[in-house]
């Protein structure tokens, strides 16, 4: 009782807010934090188009993720936008788009229900789409349902169909992928939308979300007389402008009521009763801030606006009507939310509206940050950001970000060769900082991958003097590589080394790198010294800081042969995956096998430190998601030096890890390693 009597004190409420902000800035994001993100998944947005994008397509990068979340589901949304035909809302704006083509598409609203149309397909001669047109009434309509099944044909097995995507998990994060049109012409049925941003978002803010126009989902409205054919409105590309829009105060409330909703309204309950989704948090964010409910935003009204959304979403819930952002008509609750599941809703929520703010005590990520105001209501609380994150956390949220937005995916060299060269075009650009920092990684990858491609392609030639030349290429762009890269990437010239029996040149720069990785100011994934890290590189650039005090993954692509050891490996890869190895792993193995040629002695003591290494449970320099290939490659390393039964363990433990924790799918090759060796052990016993 004294908890809920001090929740209704404003100074109470008002400390309150500012405890839940600064522990939601730590679990959601600081301001620059959430800048980071986005700023890197804006220019991997504009490198996918430029490189990676199938013909005819332009690809756009949506959802939680894209809009700054890393909390766990964070889910990341790509659109493929269908390029080949121009839509429009009429056949006047058909003459004034473009009075050269006759291949459009025209937007039928007449009989589909607010947020929905048929899109009708004024064909060219000679066009055949017979897999996706339906005829209704004698006219060409592009089905939703049958581009859905199109679309999610070619996508892996154990992916799923989800409203208008193909969805599944790429390592630990859930993808969304949907075929859609765009259409450059704002709806006439979200004018009323333009006319209602007096105070928010900004003119500028508007101007650019009309301009831009909207895009086409291909799944139908329940309700609708042509479900299997019509196609959602879909503003993902304006609520995504609307998010970044958000001063951090309103990001965090958005934060907050995900948060609330995982673990308090939908937590302990089956997806069947889970109808309420972040999609209507993120509109009761939208309509809170635009009818101006909050005069003011900031740490002391945090509580406020999340207390507003909630009451928005409890009144939606008694109606049965959540009105769409762009258009109100359009009822986003009247699929799943009516009947008996809105009863039972509403009952829930009510409950928690009953308790006031004591209703966060519910969530285990936030009580926290409310029982620490109930029972310290004199500690001083700091929302500042300097006082909530360090520089060095700050850098190695920008590292780690760089180092997982690589775009590359192909094994080819000429994709490569004009990555490089779109890399180059952009650093023209006007860049952030961020920004410049990230192009920095596909260019490091770009120049490694480019000289193994290379090396693989020059091995079968017998021209010595070509051999030389291309030695000399090889060598410059691995070590151009190490320049713009991080000091892990060192190892990519001491794999080429190793590769062309260059052993004691190989070592020199694995002692070099070891040398480097032992410094204390080193990060690595999520692990950081601030205090170290501060006295060494402090008030440095991002450029040099990431030269001198970063160490990551190593990435192999498939069909580039890097270690000949590792092929097995490489070849049970899918198109677009790679196969990562920790630093350290991949250091010791280098290690072993160069020595095996130049000092056994030193070869048998690299082995024992790479088994220490991965036997150790810390999980430090080995990531728990990359132990398979740790174990694999302890074992491969205790085969080749003949200790054949701990190499039998060493890939039992690999396969163990391969189907409990594990980014990689190499199971086939870890099971003809261990027939390998039983052959081998069969053999020896006869």
């Amino acid at each position: 009782m004294a908890s809920h009597s001090l929740l209704q004190v404003e100074s109470g409420i008002q400390r309150l807010s500012e405890s839940v902000f600064a522990g939601l800035c730590r679990k959601v994001g600081t301001p620059t934090q959430v800048t980071i993100r986005r700023e890197v998944q804006d220019i991997k947005e504009v490198l996918s188009n430029h490189v990676t994008t199938v013909d005819g397509c332009s690809m756009m990068w949506s959802g939680s993720y894209r809009d700054g979340f890393r909390l766990q589901g964070s889910d990341v949304d790509v659109m493929f936008s269908l390029k080949n035909f121009q839509v429009v809302w009429d056949l006047d704006q058909a003459q004034t788009c473009n009075t050269n083509r006759k291949d459009f598409i025209l937007c039928d609203c007449s009989e589909s229900p607010p947020g929905f149309t048929l899109l009708e397909f004024m064909i060219t001669d000679g066009i055949d789409f017979k897999p996706i047109y339906i005829r209704i009434k004698d006219k060409l309509y592009i089905s939703s349902s049958k581009v859905r099944r199109y679309a999610c044909s070619p996508l892996p097995p154990n992916w799923t169909q989800h409203g208008p995507c193909g969805s599944g998990y790429l390592g630990k994060t859930e993808y969304d992928y949907a075929v859609c049109y765009r259409c450059k012409l704002w709806p006439p049925s979200a004018s009323s939308w333009v006319d209602r941003c007096h105070s928010w978002p900004q003119p500028q803010v508007v101007h650019d979300i009309v301009r831009n126009g909207c895009h086409f989902v291909p799944i139908g409205h329940k309700l609708g007389n042509h479900e299997d054919h019509e196609w959602r409105i879909s503003f993902s590309q304006a609520e995504q402008k609307l998010v970044y829009s958000m001063n951090h105060c309103q990001f965090l409330t958005y934060g907050l009521l995900k948060i609330f909703l995982k673990e308090t309204i939908n937590g302990g309950y089956d997806a069947q009763n889970k109808v309420l989704c972040s999609y209507h948090m993120k509109t009761a964010v939208f309509w809170a801030i635009q009818q101006n409910t909050i005069l003011e935003w900031n740490p002391q009204t945090l509580l406020e606006g999340f207390w507003v959304c909630f009451k928005l979403l409890l009144k939606w819930v008694y109606e049965g009507i959540c009105p769409n952002f762009f258009i109100p008509e359009n009822n986003i609750f009247l699929n799943n939310i009516h009947g008996e599941a809105q009863k039972l809703l509403f009952c829930r929520l009510y409950g928690l509206y009953e308790k006031g703010l004591v209703c966060l005590l519910h969530s285990p990520s936030i009580r926290l940050y409310v029982i620490n105001v109930l029972y310290n209501p004199r500690q001083s609380i700091c929302t500042h950001e300097y006082n909530l994150i360090t520089e060095a956390e700050l850098d190695v949220e920008l590292f780690n970000e760089t180092y997982t937005s690589d775009v590359l995916v192909l094994s080819d060299l000429p994709y490569f060769i004009k990555n490089v060269h779109t890399i180059e075009n952009l650093m023209s650009s006007p860049l952030t900082k961020y920004q410049v920092i990230l192009l920095q990684r596909p260019t490091t990858s770009s120049l490694q991958t480019t000289a193994f491609l290379f090396f693989n392609k020059c091995t079968h030639t017998r021209a010595n003097k070509l051999m030389y030349t291309a030695d000399k290429m090889i060598c410059y762009m691995l070590r151009l590589a190490a320049k713009f890269g991080c000091i892990s990437d060192m190892l990519y010239i001491a794999m080429y080394y190793y590769q062309t029996y260059r052993y004691t040149k190989s070592l020199s720069i694995i002692e070099i790198t070891k040398d480097k990785l032992a410094n204390a100011h080193v990060t690595y994934h999520n692990r950081v010294d601030p205090e170290r890290y501060s006295e060494a590189v402090g008030g440095q650039s991002l450029s040099a800081k990431l030269r001198q005090a970063r160490a990551d993954d190593i990435h192999l692509y498939p069909k580039i042969c890097y270690i000949k050891e590792l092929t097995p490996e490489q070849s049970v890869l899918e198109e677009g995956d790679t196969l990562n190895i920790p630093t350290f792993v991949l250091l010791y193995m280098l290690e072993i096998l160069c020595s095996i040629h130049t000092d056994t002695i030193r070869a048998q003591r690299a082995l024992l430190d790479l088994q220490a290494l991965v036997h150790s449970h810390q999980g430090v320099f080995v990531p728990e998601g990359l132990k398979d290939i740790s174990w694999q490659i302890l074992g491969i390393c205790q085969q080749i030096t003949g200790n054949i039964k701990s190499a039998l363990f060493s890939y039992q433990q690999s396969i163990r890890h391969i189907y409990k924790n594990s980014l990689h799918q190499i199971q086939t090759a870890t099971l003809m390693r261990i027939q390998d060796i039983m052959r081998t052990i069969q053999h020896e016993s006869i």
